[in-house]
Parts: C-alpha cells; sequence; structure tokens
C-alpha cells in the first residue's frame, strides 16, 4: 500500500458509523476433566476488514483475528499455552513522527496545520520480534512473557498459568522490549477470563448476554487522491504519544449491538497504546446520559463487595485498565444507545469544560470523534420472543415472563463478593515494607521511573537554592521535610528492589511530571490507601530536582473515586499527586516488571524490574534482607510509617 504526505487525512471521518455489527471474539473453553488443557495460539499475518467501508487492513493477529480468541478458564485449573511465531510479514503499519509545533493551538490528530509528518527510520525492516503477557496473571517469572526474552519467527513460548486467583478479567497481549508499542499497535491483543465458584453462584448474565468490549483507537493512512487505504498508520509527535481518531470494538470501527430489552453483562478492556477513555451510556432519543442503567460489578482484579452505580461522571478506563460492568436495556425498548467517551487527550482527570456534554467532540483536545458504538433495543416484549417460556409458566404475566427471559431472572445482588475486603492500613500487617517512587521527566525531556531513597538529614545538602540531580526534598502532610535521592530511574539500572514472597509492601508513588501515568505492576493486585496533592511547581525537571528549602509541598488529602476501591493492577497517577497502594507478592518469583501502560512511555524507557524471591533464599544471601529507602515516613505519608492493629487477619482471601 502506498501513502502520500500523512498531513492529508481528512479532517472528517468518510466513514459511517454504525454499520457494522459488533464482531464477538472466538472463546476457547477449558476442559475441567482435563488435568492440564493445552492451547497453541499462532501469532500469524492477517488482512481484515476494520470497516465495511474500508479495503482490508494488514494486521498482526492471535489466530488470525483482531483482537484473538478469549481463553475461558476456572480458578485453580492450570492451563499451558504455547505462543507460537508464525509472522511472516513486515511491520504491517506506517510508524510516523511528527515534530512538534508550539506556535500551534491544536495538536489535533487529523489537523494538516501541524507539519509534515516524518516516517520513523528503520521501523519498516523490523522483525516480528513478539513476546507475550499474561496481564495481571499470578504466574512465575519464566512464563510472565519477560520482554527480552521474544521471540523470532519460527519459535515457540511455552507458558503455563495456574490461574490460583479469584474471578477476574485479564488480557494479553505483546511486550517485546523497545516495540510493545508498536507490536500491540499492529494487533497483538486478547482477553481472558477466569471464573470462579464465588461468581458462579450469582447467576451473572451469562452467554450470550455476555460479552467481552475491547476497546482501542487507531489512525489510518490515505492514497494520493485522500481516500482511505485502510493501513494502519502509527503517528506521533515529539511529547505525546499515540492518539487516533477512529475508535475500535473488538476490531471495528464504530460497530452497533442489537441487544434484548434485559441485562448484559460487558467485559470492558482498554487496550489503546495512551488513549483513556471516559464512558457515557447516551439514550438518542434525547442524548442524555442513562440513569439508573449501569452498574460496576468489578475492577481490574476482581469483583467489588456491591454493585456500583455509574452515574453521570462516567466509567473511566486509562490504558490496560478493566471494568465488569452490568447493563440493564430494560427499560430502552426499541430505543438506540451510544455509547460515548469524553476525556480530553493527553488526559490529566479534568472534568468537562463548561457547556460541553458527554459526546461533544473536542478537536482540540485531541477527541474529534467521541462515539464509541451503538446499542440497538429490540422493540418487541421478550415472552413474545420466547413461546416456550409461556408453555414452562403458564401462570406468569407478561411483564413477569420478561424478566424471567432477559437474564434468566436476573436481579441485582447486593452482595457480589463475600471474600472482598477494603484494604486499609489498619488491615495490614505490622511494618511492611515501603518503597518510593517518582514519575518525573529526565533533564533531556525522557520520562523516568525514579526510585527514591531517603537520605539521612546529616548526610543532605544544606547550600540554600542548590538543586541536584536526582535529590527531591518532601513535606508531607504533617509539616515533616524529608529529603530523597534516585537511586534508578531506567531499566538498565541497577536492580535495587527484591521483595519477599508472601510479604506485603507500601508503594508511594509521586507524579512529578505533567501528565497522568497508568502504573502496572506485574504478578500482584492492590489497592489504593491513599491519594494526595502536592505542588510540584518547586521541582526543577531541567536540573532533576528541587531547591534545598524549596521542597514539593502537600496540599491536601484527596476522596479516592469509589471505582478504585476494588482489587487493581494498573493504578491511575494523576499529575500532581501521590497515590499510595498496597499488595501482597504471593502466589510465585522470579523477575518482573513496572511500567507506565502509555506504551510509548514504556518503549522510551518508564519501565524498571524487580525480583520476587523465596524469605529464606533471600536470607542466606547477602544485602538482600529488605526494601529500599525504607518510607517515606514524615515526608508524604506522614507519621513514623504503616502501622497494625488488627495483624493480618482475612489476607489470605487475596
Amino acid at each position: 500500500m502506498t501513502t502520500r504526505q500523512l498531513t492529508t487525512e481528512p479532517t472528517t471521518t468518510t466513514l459511517t458509523k454504525f454499520v457494522d455489527p459488533l464482531p464477538i471474539p472466538k472463546r476457547l473453553r477449558a476442559d475441567p476433566a482435563d488435568p492440564l488443557p493445552s492451547f497453541t495460539i499462532r501469532t500469524v499475518a492477517a488482512e481484515l476488514r476494520l470497516h465495511t467501508q474500508l479495503p482490508p487492513t494488514a494486521l498482526w493477529t492471535y489466530g488470525g483475528d483482531f483482537p484473538g480468541p478469549v481463553l475461558d478458564v476456572h480458578r485453580d485449573q492450570r492451563i499451558r499455552v504455547t505462543w507460537t511465531n508464525e509472522v511472516t510479514t513486515p511491520y504491517p503499519a506506517v510508524n510516523a513522527y511528527l515534530a512538534d509545533a508550539p506556535g500551534n493551538p491544536s495538536l489535533a490528530m487529523n489537523d494538516p496545520g501541524i507539519g509534515a509528518a516524518q516516517p520513523v527510520p528503520g521501523t519498516t525492516g523490523l522483525p516480528a520480534w513478539l513476546d507475550t503477557h499474561l496481564h495481571g496473571a499470578v504466574t512465575g517469572g519464566g512464563n510472565d512473557g519477560w520482554m527480552e526474552n521474544a521471540l523470532l519467527t519460527g519459535d515457540s513460548q511455552l507458558a503455563e498459568y495456574p490461574n490460583r486467583q479469584p474471578a477476574m478479567t485479564l488480557w494479553y497481549h505483546d511486550h517485546a522490549m523497545n516495540i510493545t508499542s508498536l507490536n500491540v499497535f499492529a494487533g497483538l491483543v486478547g482477553m481472558y477470563l477466569l471464573r470462579d465458584e464465588e461468581e458462579d453462584k450469582l447467576g451473572l448474565p451469562d452467554g450470550e448476554h455476555e460479552i467481552p468490549l475491547i476497546v482501542c483507537d487507531r489512525n489510518l493512512a490515505t492514497d494520493a487522491n485522500g481516500a482511505l487505504t485502510g493501513q494502519l498508520l502509527h503517528k506521533t509527535t515529539g511529547t505525546l504519544p499515540f492518539l487516533g481518531p477512529y475508535t475500535l470494538v473488538n476490531g471495528r470501527i464504530w460497530p452497533y449491538l442489537e441487544v434484548r430489552p434485559g441485562w448484559y453483562r460487558f467485559r470492558l478492556l482498554n487496550a489503546s497504546n495512551s488513549r483513556t477513555y471516559r464512558l457515557h451510556l447516551l439514550d438518542e432519543k434525547d442524548n442524555q446520559v442513562t440513569a439508573g442503567a449501569v452498574w460496576q460489578i468489578g475492577t481490574d482484579s476482581g469483583l467489588l463487595g456491591a454493585p456500583l452505580p455509574v452515574g453521570s461522571a462516567g466509567l473511566t478506563l486509562a490504558p490496560a485498565e478493566r471494568a465488569d460492568v452490568l447493563v440493564d436495556f430494560g427499560a430502552f425498548r426499541g430505543s438506540s444507545l451510544r455509547l460515548v467517551n469524553s476525556a480530553q487527550a493527553p488526559f490529566r482527570g479534568d472534568p468537562l469544560p463548561p457547556g460541553v456534554k458527554p459526546g461533544d467532540p473536542l478537536p482540540a483536545d485531541r477527541l474529534p470523534e467521541p462515539d464509541v458504538m451503538q446499542f440497538r433495543v429490540r422493540a418487541e416484549r421478550l415472552h413474545d420472543l420466547v413461546p416456550l417460556l409461556r408453555e414452562l409458566e403458564p401462570g406468569k404475566s407478561g411483564e413477569e415472563r420478561d424478566t424471567v427471559a432477559s437474564g434468566h431472572g436476573f436481579r441485582l445482588p447486593e452482595t457480589l463478593s463475600p471474600s472482598y475486603y477494603r484494604l486499609t492500613e489498619q488491615r495490614l500487617p505490622a511494618d511492611p515494607v515501603q518503597r518510593v517512587l517518582g514519575l518525573a521527566a529526565d533533564p533531556d525531556g525522557t520520562l523516568g521511573l525514579w526510585e527514591l531513597q531517603e537520605v539521612p538529614a546529616t548526610e543532605a545538602p544544606t547550600a540554600p537554592g542548590q538543586v541536584l540531580d536526582g535529590i527531591i526534598q518532601v513535606t508531607g502532610p504533617t509539616g515533616v521535610t524529608t529529603t530523597y535521592q534516585r537511586v534508578a530511574r531506567h531499566f538498565d539500572d541497577q536492580l535495587n528492589w527484591r521483595a519477599r514472597m508472601d510479604e506485603w509492601e507500601v508503594w508511594q508513588i509521586l507524579n512529578l511530571s505533567g501528565i497522568l501515568h497508568p502504573i502496572h505492576i506485574h504478578l500482584i493486585r492492590f489497592q489504593p490507601l491513599s491519594i494526595d496533592a502536592y505542588d510540584t511547581g518547586e521541582f526543577d525537571a531541567a536540573l532533576g530536582g528541587t531547591a534545598t528549602g524549596k521542597p514539593v509541598a502537600h496540599l491536601a488529602a484527596l476522596p479516592i473515586d469509589p471505582s478504585l476501591t476494588g482489587w487493581k493492577d494498573v493504578m491511575r497517577i494523576p499529575p500532581g499527586t501521590s497515590v499510595t497502594v498496597a499488595g501482597q507478592f504471593r502466589g510465585a518469583a522470579g523477575r518482573y516488571m513496572y511500567h507506565c501502560h502509555i506504551l510509548e512511555h514504556e518503549d522510551a524507557g518508564m519501565m524498571r524490574q524487580f525480583a520476587v524471591m523465596p524469605g529464606a533464599v533471600m536470607d542466606v544471601g547477602r544485602g538482600m534482607g529488605g526494601g529500599m529507602g525504607g518510607g517515606m515516613g514524615g515526608g508524604m505519608s506522614g507519621g513514623t510509617g504503616i502501622t497494625s492493629t488488627t495483624g493480618t487477619t482475612g489476607m489470605g482471601s487475596m
């Protein structure tokens, strides 16, 4: 396929919305009678239509489909997956770099005034070097998809997943070093559903009433006549990662789904490289947000304790976040509903501007097309569609038969997961290992993960106004100022953090940059303990630190959104905030990664490594006895660290 200068994309889409039915990914189910079910999933090149009005698009896929098949397994059922690389074609997308234009008021992806985009040298000749990571899995380091152990064509990656985890929505994607953003963009994503008895007892909508919704954004190249070629266009700028104008759900641009007027369960995944979605369901009769129809029942890593209504503020999903959602279409017979995105980009958590409603385009904020997909609710009463129900329930009224037919009599339960508990400082063991992490721009403009260690007061720099690279001072909520020294920031720096198996850790993450970062920690699930606002204006990115006596200062404790109180493996860290999370490193050991899940940031250096080891092994080693840097102490969390009044009661339910 050929393209002309990449700035000649149409300023508005030429594609018609809601003409393609939503594809439903294939399912691979594990036989419960098989002691070790085995699957082979081949990564192959394929040409698939992303929209009826487009030519076929070249992709790299799992099993020939985009997205790949849904793996559907049960808790404690170990499975073996062979990921076989059979890709023989060159990287299928145009990878282009668009230089910054400081004087341009708009950075919308289709703005022709920004300037000519230039193809990135070398990417057209990239080999199919692939590596699959099961995101959110508790599995040994050798099965986790270490990014430098990627495969060339003809090789296979053998992985075993014990599935000793509660019911949750996982997903798998490519994780190859330096090129994760490109390989995922090319199509290498898929969903993985894990079930357990606790979930089974709820009688949630299933079968055709349980539907994966894998959402992502893409851009498309054009030919010499300005027509869309179907070829993917990965266009970025010098400071911003990829953001595309076309939204895909399950591999189709702006699809529709015909539903019955009853309950549905949607397994939502944001599989975008960098775009955050704030989702709203609009009734097309009046373009108003629906009330009382949408309920969140789960987060990244499991069910909530009770259903959470999704109100007018919408449901926010940063890259790699998942949400388990129930929607009751019973009140919308004969209506059409639109799922829309209202998140400005780059997303910082800001509300919509005054006068702007969900569904309004925001081209100046890189959201030229807010539509995601359409739901078409059938007009018929369900009991008229199910004659058998009349024979089985002859004494039921029409309304009662409707209820039974729409989701098998499903009623929204008051309690979802009896094993769920809200993690608090009091539920942690005494003196957990504490880590301190900064998200900051380096003097050269690249982003890093700053592992920080407290500096004793006797060793802290004292010269008034002095700024030293890697030295920052932080004043916490108690007014105590602590000095920290950066001990690592990029992937190849020294390994500092070794966790003991089964030990609880508290990570305090301070965002010194100007944008939101979704931070993913491999292996574990966690919950936020606190979110605090900080004045980061004194942090000097050009010099890499703060001046003595001019610390980053605590402003206020912030409320934690209820949608973030479930078990997570991705945490949004807004700019100017410190988010404290806690989790237990249990179930597996090895070397793992934590990183920003904006994939262009990950590839550019926002990724670090850590190791998990049995405690007895650490005890016989030298210099492996504990965590780096102690805690934030008075610097950020206030007080002398986190203590416990209840010990570890109930911790086994993780």
